[in-house]
């Protein structure tokens, strides 16, 4: 399963760290998973021990969110999507634990229903196919960002390529996201959260902008809630040096890099 994935991929670089304490073909990676997370002190935000366990320890009927919030344990099957979830904890583990705080209080207070109700669905999301871009908190980092906003992809991703890796970089959070890259597709798209950042934060090894990002973007989900507006989409095959292939064309492709649609209704399309 795992020797499909090629760690080598700029998209994976957020979360190669951790795969390679369990990304070995055939590994029993629960067991790896626990050990780290014991090593790490992981807690949900019940202040819990995080653990995994098997997809055979979800009670029948019970929300999988909700049983992560009341017990700590983290089911987990054998595929490559609860995979990347798992290294996404071992990663990001603030987030994610305040992302299932989100999710738990509103299974508590709405019960399980249809609908998942706007701060679940939102959450749900976030944890599925969401990516962080963090932008230098200066006037070419709101010029990038509100390119993207306005969905002017050649300005942001050829005019202003050298922001990229210099004063700009992104970090995928979704395990479904990630998922879907192990088969890399023009038309993969991320929904992304802006993260403002000093200028000092790009001179920090990978390691502690990666626990800035984790404790910045955790305490914002706290403060603020989460709600589907604040997401813009990205198309991460187009991100500067994230694929081969993009030439002068690439980015006239307009059912991947589509123009902005101006309705009443829109909020983040």
């Amino acid at each position: 399963m795992f020797a499909t994935i090629d760690w080598a991929q700029p998209w994976y670089a957020s979360v190669r760290g951790a795969a390679a304490l369990a990304a070995q073909e055939h590994a029993d990676v629960i067991p790896a998973f626990n050990a780290r997370a014991a090593a790490l002190g992981l807690v949900n935000h019940a202040d819990l021990p995080l653990r995994f366990v098997p997809q055979a320890s979800l009670p029948e009927g019970t929300a999988y969110e909700e049983f992560i919030g009341a017990t700590g344990n983290v089911p987990t099957r054998d595929n490559l999507h609860d995979f990347f979830n798992g290294l996404v904890w071992l990663t990001f583990p603030l987030v994610k634990r305040q992302l299932n705080a989100l999710q738990a209080a509103q299974i508590a207070r709405d019960g399980v229903g249809k609908s998942r109700g706007p701060a679940r669905d939102a959450a749900t999301i976030f944890d599925e196919n969401a990516a962080l871009l963090v932008v230098q908190d200066d006037a070419d980092g709101a010029a990038l960002v509100e390119a993207l906003r306005n969905h002017r992809w050649r300005e942001a991703f050829v005019t202003r390529a050298a922001q990229f890796g210099a004063s700009a970089e992104v970090w995928l959070f979704g395990h479904a996201l990630m998922e879907k890259l192990v088969a890399p597709y023009k038309a993969i798209t991320a929904h992304t959260r802006v993260v403002m950042a000093p200028a000092l934060y790009f001179t920090w090894p990978a390691q502690q902008r990666q626990a800035w990002l984790d404790e910045q973007v955790a305490n914002q989900l706290q403060q603020e809630g989460l709600n589907n507006a604040g997401f813009t989409p990205l198309p991460v095959l187009g991100i500067p040096g994230w694929w081969p292939a993009q030439d002068d064309a690439f980015y006239d492709d307009t059912a991947v890099f589509r123009p902005k649609r101006h309705t009443p209704k829109q909020e983040n399309a």
